[in-house]
């Protein structure tokens, strides 16, 4: 089938169209293609977030799309402006805990009658029919719709095999009832494991439909509550940004919602602020940290002319900047799109219960069929023949399905978050058992993304405790974050900090005061040379080797004379190079990728022993770098913490974001390092690979024994007490494997087993 949409609309208009009713991968991709049939239309569909982007011919209108869509057999809607409060109030879960509710109150019953002999009073199979009929109409009626849909788009899932089993157990049970022997006063289900031929119209399985409806609701429940709980640890990470903004009208300030900023406003930005958008610097100098946006450690000196960037923060004076970009045009908002794109193109990895159901289901309808044929052609009677195919369908709906998936990722991610990592989902599990490559943002990932005190390097003769004193007295009145680096190096190392006399802020250079009665100055060479103070040829050397490892040389004097030069940077976390070690031995290839200049970087590298490097990336080159990569064939992990990551993070196999780091970047990732501890990222592959392999071991045996008693259905030996104890048996596994993932630890101290 050939789409119509070969080339792209020059002119046009981008809609994004919420979706519902989508059940796995291969509904995306039928959506997807009924909208790309449209002239002019380029649609994508992403199944994990339940969105259509659509890019359409300018006179197209949407509501056509919306309709494409219905057609398909789905739901669509427009966007419509959110409202938080209303959102807040919505629990998504709520519907499904009603139905839980509802359906395990009345299961117990039936499951209780038809499992203990001395229970079974006369007329107990009505009361059970009475007490399972609203369980499986009502209750499991969100399979039956989502069944129904997938019968009609030729698909078959988890909702597929739950339906088809639970309403051919309570249909098979009601023709017992009333056309069998079932319904005759004093029936009794003996507690026989027992394999023998039975007679079908004598036998119900409204424990298996009940209890399979309610085993299926509970394992959605705990499913749908731990992704909410993920959610909301999230929201308490996320940082807000700025709400307002001071504008400077008629000169005076008004503070104003930044999406009432317009190009040409003029407004101020404090020490400590974020800068509200994209401008240029009309008055006032400062240093403005930039490492969230761009991935560089050392503050940005900024002077009336120079360009800034909206949600960067203005670490020292004040400043008057004139905004050039607003809303959707700025950087930030390039860069959140990028994020976006990011996520749309990555393929959505289906529940491993949908994809071993896909099998299933077929050759389960092709058994049930068989059989019906094969006692037929045997001369059996049709009731004998029926009641061994249904009997096939009800033993191969394994209840512990439900719960395979759910109470594996409960109590991962869990544990997980006992640990410091949040686990956004089933769907990331899959990623960390294939990953061979891990790529590390360097600024507040490997590194601490604060500037510090890294080296004092003096002149013949002068002490350096003498020069901390002086110099961190002096830096400690200015409020540039490199002065800081310094006081606070200062009071570390020599404790409290002299009175400062006659301070001054020279624009551009440094600071110069007076200190206990010496005329002190701290800056650049320039600063110096200016009052003819003169170099050692040992700090010019000690100044020199700074620079070149990417750090940077401040430099002191008194007195007319240079006295030290001291180095301050980005320093490395100290729990870097035991994770960078504790990666390489779960078989992964670390890759440090950054902003900063290539000699950073590699003095960084060699700290923590990472042998590749990318360096002097900007953000939209780092979705490439990750791009590349994957194009070589390998399978990358991304660890980052900034706005500069968060498109990489999406794009990546398996994005993970330090919970220290920015909304938009734990936004982007698959799963998130609380802790801001590089290590936990070695924990949450380990983690995620343990669960994975959790999920798949129920799996295994939520089928498994079923299976096994599918022979015994097919040749129509099926006993009740069979199939309810399958249920059970399995069920009580799946349960107790799950629980096994509360004994994992972290390899903190140790290198961690795969």
């Amino acid at each position: 089938m050939t789409d119509v949409h070969d080339t792209s609309p020059v002119a046009g208009q981008q809609v994004e169209l919420e979706i519902g009713g989508m059940t796995c991968a291969s509904c995306a991709a039928r959506i997807e293609r009924k909208l790309n049939k449209l002239d002019g239309v380029a649609a994508t569909v992403n199944y994990a977030t339940e969105k259509a982007k659509v890019n359409a011919p300018e006179g197209l209108d949407p509501q056509r799309l919306v309709e494409v869509v219905e057609a398909a057999g789905y739901s669509a809607t427009l966007p419509v402006p959110e409202e938080p409060e209303a959102e807040e109030e919505d629990d998504p879960t709520r519907s499904l805990r009603q139905r839980l509710v509802v359906s395990a109150v009345l299961s117990v019953p039936v499951i209780a009658l038809a499992m203990v002999p001395a229970l079974q009073f006369t007329y107990w199979q009505w009361i059970s029919l009475v007490l399972a009929a609203p369980v499986v109409l009502w209750g499991a009626l969100p399979f039956h719709q989502a069944a129904w849909a997938n019968v009609r788009h030729g698909a078959a899932t988890m909702d597929t095999l739950v339906s088809m089993g639970t309403l051919a157990a309570f249909s098979w049970s009601v023709y017992a009832l009333l056309f069998g022997s079932a319904g005759v006063p004093g029936m009794t289900h003996p507690f026989e494991l027992t394999i023998e031929r039975m007679s079908g119209d004598g036998s119900i399985y409204l424990e298996v439909a009940a209890g399979v409806t309610t085993f299926i609701l509970a394992g959605r429940y705990f499913e749908a509550r731990s992704k909410r709980r993920a959610g909301a640890a999230l929201r308490a990470l996320l940082e807000l940004g700025a709400k307002d903004v001071a504008v400077l009208r008629d000169g005076r300030e008004e503070r104003i919602p930044v999406e009432r900023l317009a190009v040409g406003d003029l407004f101020v930005a404090r020490p400590g602020e974020k800068i509200a958008t994209d401008g240029v610097v009309e008055e006032g100098s400062s240093a403005v940290d930039v490492s969230m946006l761009t991935g560089e450690s050392v503050p940005v000196e900024v002077g009336p002319g120079d360009n800034v960037v909206g949600a960067t923060v203005n670490a020292g004076g004040r400043l008057v900047v004139r905004a050039t970009r607003v809303g959707a045009d700025t950087q930030l908002a390039q860069m959140a799109k990028l994020v976006e794109d990011a996520q749309t193109g990555k393929a959505a990895v289906q529940r491993l219960a949908d994809r071993i159901s896909a099998v299933f289901v077929p050759i389960v309808i092709a058994l049930a069929l068989g059989t019906l044929a094969f006692w037929l052609g045997t001369g059996a009677t049709a009731s004998a023949a029926f009641t061994a195919a249904v009997a096939v369908l009800i033993i191969a709906c394994p209840c512990a399905l439900g719960l395979a998936t759910p109470t594996a990722l409960l109590v991962g991610t869990g544990r997980g978050a006992q640990l410091g990592i949040l686990i956004k989902g089933p769907e990331v599990l899959e990623s960390t058992r294939r990953i061979d490559t891990v790529v590390l943002d360097k600024t507040g990932t490997v590194t601490t993304g604060q500037m510090s005190l890294a080296g004092v390097h003096v002149a013949d003769g002068v002490d350096g405790e003498e020069v901390l004193r002086v110099a961190g007295a002096l830096e400690n009145a200015s409020e540039h974050p490199i002065a800081q680096a310094i006081a606070r190096g200062a009071r570390e190392r020599v404790g409290e900090l002299p009175a400062v006399e006659s301070f001054a802020n020279v624009e551009g250079l440094g600071v110069q005061g007076v200190v206990d009665g010496r005329a002190v100055l701290v800056g650049r060479s320039a600063l110096l040379a200016e009052w003819s103070a003169q170099l050692t040829p040992e700090l010019i050397e000690a100044k020199s080797a700074a620079e070149e490892q990417g750090k940077t040389a401040v430099v002191v004097a008194w007195d007319g004379q240079a006295r030290a030069v001291l180095v301050v940077s980005d320093t490395v976390k100290a729990t870097s190079a035991e994770a960078v070690a504790q990666l390489r031995g779960l078989g992964l290839t670390p890759v440090l990728l950054t902003g900063d200049n290539e000699a950073v970087a590699r003095s960084v590298a060699a700290e923590v022993g990472i042998d590749e490097v990318i360096a002097e990336v900007l953000p939209k080159d780092k979705v490439e770098v990750v791009t590349r990569l994957q194009a070589e064939g390998k399978v990358v992990a991304m660890v980052g913490d900034g706005v500069n990551d968060a498109a990489a993070l999406a794009q990546a196999d398996l994005g993970l974001a330090m919970g220290t780091g920015t909304d938009v970047a734990i936004e982007a990732s698959d799963l998130t390092l609380v802790r801001g501890d590089l290590r936990a990222a070695a924990d949450a592959i380990r983690l995620s690979r343990r669960t994975l392999r959790t999920i798949k071991g129920n799996l295994f045996w939520a089928f498994a024994y079923n299976i096994a008693a599918l022979p015994l259905a097919a040749a129509g030996l099926l006993n009740p007490m069979i199939a309810g104890a399958a249920m059970a048996f399995s069920s009580v596994f799946v349960v107790s494997n799950s629980l096994r993932l509360r004994t994992f630890r972290s390899a903190v101290a140790s290198a961690p087993l795969k």
